[in-house]
């Protein structure tokens, strides 16, 4: 039986991709997804255009953000499906982090500079097509500039979070965390777990823990999963009555080695997880 194919893990010009929304939604049609998710760091401002863009040309559009939380010895991802970017409290919630990452820029900028490196906050915006300004954007320019020879130097060298340049920001605890998607009315999945530096036992009473705290949810299938990984997620999502999902992380340009919709290469999610993740939504409504 042939699959529908989707990708619930992309990101757009919003935050840190090269895409705008309605190009993403574009992408997506070219190569015959069923469905894709716009999944920007700790914003949805790029969720109305995309849907917009969706309705228009055809194709499902699920809404969804990707917050990053606090988390001791590793990085917590909490991806927010079928969220409603207007709610009150999601609208204010978001817009504290999206100034958290505003007010960050500058700090990088000046320690870039004190270490003689003659670079501008306006090149780096220059970059960010008007969208949130990250990290992938002060590597691009540092890159630019011959600081550095790659954008994973630029990394390694400054921006990462042992490295010289590197400058904290504020993150949600993860309660705060998921009251925010919860709030949205949308379904908390916890994005790439193997990034949380927890494995084993470890993560499964992270999973649990979580759990407590509304976690609806696991991203079983991703781009750097390795296949022992993807198993001992599936199972970890069943033993908690978690839903599965699956996405490549796709930023464009900026992360040339994932492709829309296939990742690294042999990476494909199917419809049937969305449409999973659609039951989950409509039990919780029901509640």
């Amino acid at each position: 039986m042939d699959h529908g194919w989707i990708d619930l893990h992309t990101h757009t010009t919003a935050s840190d991709g090269s895409l705008t929304p309605t190009q993403l939604v574009e992408a997506a049609i070219s190569i015959g997804l069923e469905a894709v998710a716009v999944t920007d760091h700790d914003t949805a401002d790029g969720v109305e255009e995309a849907l917009d863009a969706g309705a228009r040309l055809g194709i499902r559009l699920v809404t969804g953000i990707e917050i990053s939380a606090q988390l001791e010895g590793g990085t917590l991802h909490l991806l927010g499906y079928e969220i409603d970017p207007l709610e009150e409290g999601f609208a204010s919630g978001t817009t504290r982090l999206k100034q958290a990452r505003i007010d960050r820029n500058p700090k990088i900028i000046r320690k870039l500079q004190d270490l003689g490196i003659p670079i501008k906050l306006e090149q780096v915006e220059a970059k960010a097509s008007g969208g949130l300004v990250g990290r992938p954007h002060i590597a691009e320019t540092l890159l630019e500039l011959g600081a550095v020879t790659t954008v994973q130097e630029a990394f390694d060298k400054y921006l990462a979070s042992d490295s010289s340049a590197y400058e904290h920001k504020f993150r949600y605890e993860p309660a705060a965390a998921f009251q925010l998607i919860l709030g949205a009315g949308g379904i908390p999945v916890m994005a790439h777990p193997y990034q949380t530096n927890r494995e084993g036992e470890e993560l499964r009473r992270l999973v649990a823990d979580l759990k407590e705290l509304g976690l609806e949810g696991i991203e079983v299938h991703y781009s750097h999963h390795t296949p022992a990984q993807t198993v001992f997620y599936r199972k970890l999502a069943d033993e908690f009555d978690l839903v599965q999902t699956g996405g490549t992380d796709f930023h464009g340009s900026r992360k040339k080695e994932i492709q829309l919709g296939w990742g690294k290469g042999d990476l494909r999610v199917p419809v049937e997880l969305l449409e999973a993740l659609d039951r989950r939504v409509a039990r919780l409504s029901a509640i």
